[in-house]
């Protein structure tokens, strides 16, 4: 083979090698970064939270000021959800009783991705059911707030169906935020209450 092509098919090697180092690193990061987050161990804070106004289950406006001063769990679902929703919010309940005194200044705040049919009323219903976290917030609004809302959360909905009998395709992450209404941790939907309370645990210890 030819100098020219042998340092030709060198290079490319080169090349390839160095792009399956690339990604690899990338796949590897991107993993260690999940595995972080479900840890509560990630040092980097995404941009999660921000400036919302919605109205609670009694008929008043609120908006982010609604997280001062208190931790938060955020969830966003919908009271028609067959399956998610109440799951999460009774692990909620049972990661709450889990935690013990430092449940004291921690809120679950439920926001509803479907204003159609969540009415505050509907909502203070809802969440009165047995086996849910008493006190939980229940926030809903128009449709534009609620897509602002979820829109500063990163929290994924869609409408799926037409006619009453419609549903929400949703994301299930919960998020922890501090006392200064900013983002701390994410907590997944499948991560249970016990590993959820140690999760908190570390994060309320670190501030």
């Amino acid at each position: 083979m030819p100098r020219r092509s042998i340092l030709l098919f060198a290079g490319a090697c080169i090349a390839i090698a160095a792009a399956l180092a690339t990604v690899t690193v990338v796949v590897v990061t991107g993993r260690e970064r999940a595995d972080a987050v479900a840890e509560g161990t990630a040092t980097g804070q995404p941009a999660v939270g921000g400036p919302f106004q919605l109205v609670n289950q009694d008929g008043q406006t609120v908006d982010q000021t609604l997280l001062d001063g208190k931790w938060s769990l955020v969830f966003f679902g919908f009271t028609y959800c067959p399956d998610f929703c109440p799951t999460t919010l009774t692990s909620l309940e049972a990661t709450r009783t889990l935690l013990g005194s430092d449940a004291d200044n921690l809120q679950i705040v439920f926001v509803s991705i479907d204003p159609e049919r969540d009415t505050p009323q509907a909502l203070k219903d809802y969440l009165s059911s047995d086996g849910f976290p008493p006190g939980v917030i229940g926030l809903t609004g128009t449709q534009q707030q609620v897509a602002d809302a979820a829109k500063v959360y990163r929290a994924y909905f869609q409408k799926v169906g037409d006619g009453e009998d419609y549903t929400m395709n949703h994301s299930l992450t919960v998020y922890l935020m501090g006392p200064d209404g900013q983002f701390r941790s994410a907590l997944g939907h499948d991560l249970g209450p016990e590993r959820s309370a140690q999760l908190i645990k570390r994060v309320m210890a670190r501030g």
